[in-house]
Parts: structure tokens; C-alpha cells; sequence
């Protein structure tokens, strides 16, 4: 079975938890003997590839762009937007940019030249202008890659999937990691969210990462409940428990490794470590990551006067993060709403008690942890107050949960996917 898949990004090149969801499924498919060819915009040459192939969009020559661009624009004209968009950080950003430029269906179009268009790969001004390209990219690889059923995840690829549907006749399998919902709140941009049901409705089927973001799915989408399916995240095995590092402090050690958006919720961290540190200084608190946010946090740490107990380290890398995990006596996911959530599961393989969010879709998979209300900051303080002072505690749900996830592996997840595939070839040839 040969598998076309689109994806905006993959490990190292990540910005959260997308990128890192992506590798883990091609992973878990290969090994259930798929073959996957992933396409991202733009290929960096240290993408671990392992047994899939990794291509670059922007390394893929594009002949006749003038013909290419007309059925583009049929196509696609849906995606004609005013605004471009930044799809993984807060709302005050997804419109600080005046309108999206349409350059890409004028550009050389009076020739007949091979074409390469560029792409930056990440979430820039531009962002509109290259899932355009993307989608247009797209329908050359689908034609010239033999492929059985294609794949694309999140919305920035959902028209590059319906463009390659369009041209192959293969079926559509979308992924949802994260809704617009999530992202913004009720404060949604329009145009996102109408590529995000545009995907669904031309998709064949629908996986959701969650029983939570499924229900987003039907009730905010309106999409058909039997066209979609929630296949959840996974972890990737671990043969030993990491080795338990000292931290430089004294200090129990609370994490938050996550972007700083509204999404995450990093406000309520900051309240609930108020609240302890006004009765017990003997607490560090760390966050870890970037956003729109963070200096707004950074404000909020100094009006609280606990700005001596609070770091910010800005974004880590995948082995930056393992050493965080390893000295932290806590991890928190305190977010307002979160589709998954594969950075809890990390900490558990890390042997770190964890306190998620009951609105998360990790708390469907979890028993042994600790669920608060994303508003209920005191609920949140008492619960990393008893995790940090009960040593019984700690270790008990330390221990229980590593084995509750034990069998959370992508291998597992990948057979599921492979089979849904399948159910989904067979239906098309009926």
C-alpha cells in the first residue's frame, strides 16, 4: 500500500506538536508495511527520514504553470482570502497582516518553463501564498508518484490533499490535530474555518485525535458523525526510564512545555504558582516555550512579584525538552483547549507525574493523572502542591501511568490507520 501524505511540517523543523504527531504516525505506518511519501513545503536535507521518503515541495519542478494556474483557480477559488493567517499561535495574530498577495496565479504565466516555487515552510506573512503554491505543487506529485489513498494534515494541507484528489481519483483521508476552535477560542477567523470544512466535506473520511475534537468535528462542522473517526495519538516506545537528572535548585521543579498562547492556557500556570508560592517558596516554576504570550507572561510573573521563581526558556528542542522532563518533579498542560496533547505522554515515559486539563483529548487515554478545569486555577495549585509534597502519591501515578500508556504505541495506531485505509480503498471500488 503506497500512501501520499502532506504535512506542514516534520521533526527537527517543528513548531509544537504537529510536527511531531506526523512523524510518529508515518513511523507507526511503515512499520505496519506502508509505504509513505511525505511532502512538506520545504525540505531541509535533515528531516529523519528513517524508512519514509521526504520531499520538498519547493524542490519539485512544475511545467505549463499557466495551464496549472487556471485549473488551480477553478479549483480552488474558495481559498481566495484577504488575510494571511498564523495557524498555531493566538488570535491577535491571525490578523495582523493587511491581505494575502495573489502573485502565485499571475506568476509567469505567459511561460511554458519548468517552474519552482519557493517556500519558507513556516507561518510567516506569506502563509496563504504558500498553501496555494502548496496545493498547486501538489496536483504535479500526485500525478507523478504512484499512490493508493492520500493523507493530509491540518487544514494548511487540506487543499493540497483535495488538489492531488482531484487529479489522481485516489481517495482523501484528512487528519485533524486541531481545530479553528481550538486556536481562537469563539473568536474564529472565517477563512480558516472554511478551509478546515472544505477539507472535511471533499474528504472521504475524517480522523479526529480525539473524542473531544470528533464532537468539535460534528457539531461545529456539521459533518456526517459516520465519515469521521478518532484514532489517538501515541508515544513513541521507550526501552529504559530516563535517567533522573538534579536540577541546579533546591526547588521541586513545576514544567509547562508548550507554546504561550491563549490556547495553553499559560496565565492559569502563572495563577496557580502565585498561589503556592504565597504559602510555600520552595517551588520553581519553568515554561517553557514561545508565543504571542510570553511577554505578557513575563508581565504578569513581575506584577505578581514572583518573577525570582518563574523561567522562561523559550523554545527547546526535543533533547533540551527530555533534560527538562528528567528534573522536573511535575509537568502541567494547563490548556483552555487541547485536541490531544503528545507532550504529557513525554513526561510520563519520563517517570514525571502529570496534571492535564479536562479539556484535553489526552485525558481520554489517561486514568492515572491528575484533571482540573481549565479555569479552576486553586484546583490546579492544590493538585501540584499534593504531587510535589507526597512523595506516595507522586511515584504511584508515576509508575501506574507509565504502564496505562504502555500500549499507546504508533506501531499499534499505524495498523489502525492502515486499516481504515483499506476500509476506505474498498468503499471507493464498490
Amino acid at each position: 500500500m503506497k500512501v501520499l501524505m502532506f504535512g506542514w511540517e516534520f521533526p527537527p523543523h517543528i513548531s509544537g506538536g504537529l510536527g511531531t504527531a506526523c512523524q510518529g504516525i508515518t513511523q507507526g505506518l511503515t512499520a505496519n508495511d506502508v509505504d509513505v511519501l511525505f511532502v512538506i513545503p520545504k525540505a531541509n536535507g535533515d528531516e529523519e527520514q528513517g524508512s519514509i521518503k521526504v520531499l520538498g515541495a519547493a524542490d519539485v519542478p512544475l511545467s505549463a504553470p499557466q495551464q496549472e494556474n487556471a485549473k488551480f483557480r477553478e479549483a480552488m477559488t474558495f481559498f481566495e482570502v484577504n488575510c494571511p493567517v498564523i495557524p498555531y499561535l493566538g488570535p491577535e495574530e491571525f490578523c495582523r497582516y493587511s491581505e494575502a498577495r495573489t502573485e502565485l496565479l499571475q506568476a509567469k504565466a505567459t511561460t511554458t518553463s519548468p517552474v519552482r516555487y519557493p517556500f519558507t515552510g513556516g507561518y510567516g506573512k506569506d502563509l496563504m501564498k504558500e498553501v496555494w503554491q502548496y496545493a498547486l505543487v501538489a496536483t504535479a506529485i500526485a500525478r507523478g508518484n504512484a499512490h493508493d489513498i492520500i493523507h493530509a494534515h491540518d487544514w494548511l494541507s487540506f487543499p493540497a490533499g483535495i488538489m492531488a484528489k482531484e487529479v489522481s481519483g485516489k481517495p482523501l483521508v484528512v487528519h485533524v490535530h486541531a481545530t479553528e476552535f481550538d486556536r481562537s477560542g469563539e473568536n474564529i477567523n472565517m477563512q480558516v474555518y472554511e478551509t478546515e470544512r472544505q477539507g472535511m466535506l471533499q474528504a472521504d473520511r475524517i480522523i479526529a485525535v480525539s473524542e473531544l475534537t470528533r464532537r468539535t468535528i460534528i457539531d461545529r462542522y456539521f459533518i456526517d458523525p459516520e465519515k469521521v473517526e478518532t484514532i489517538h495519538n501515541a508515544l513513541e516506545t521507550a526501552t529504559v526510564l530516563p535517567e533522573r537528572r538534579k536540577a541546579p535548585f533546591r526547588e521541586k521543579i513545576v514544567s509547562f512545555i508548550g507554546r504561550i498562547t491563549y490556547q495553553k492556557g499559560p496565565g492559569h500556570f502563572i495563577d496557580a504558582a502565585a498561589k503556592i508560592l504565597a504559602k510555600d517558596k520552595g517551588f520553581r516554576f519553568i515554561m517553557a516555550g514561545s508565543g504571542d504570550m510570553m511577554f505578557a507572561m513575563i508581565e504578569k510573573a513581575a506584577r505578581l512579584r514572583i518573577s525570582r521563581y518563574i523561567h522562561f526558556t523559550g523554545f527547546l528542542d526535543a533533547t533540551q525538552r527530555d533534560k527538562l522532563l528528567a528534573a522536573s518533579d511535575v509537568f502541567v498542560m494547563p490548556s483552555v483547549s487541547e485536541p490531544f496533547g503528545i507532550v504529557p505522554l513525554e513526561a510520563i515515559k519520563a517517570g514525571v507525574p502529570v496534571i492535564v486539563t479536562k479539556q484535553s483529548g489526552v485525558q481520554e487515554v489517561l486514568q492515572y493523572a491528575l484533571k482540573t478545569d481549565w479555569w479552576d486555577t486553586d484546583a490546579l495549585a492544590e493538585s501540584i502542591y499534593s504531587l510535589a509534597s507526597y512523595n506516595g502519591l507522586s511515584r504511584m501515578l508515576s509508575r501506574e501511568s507509565r504502564r496505562e500508556v504502555a500500549n499507546l504505541r504508533w506501531e499499534k495506531q499505524g495498523n489502525v490507520i492502515r486499516e481504515l485505509y483499506q476500509r476506505v480503498m474498498d468503499e471507493k471500488h464498490q
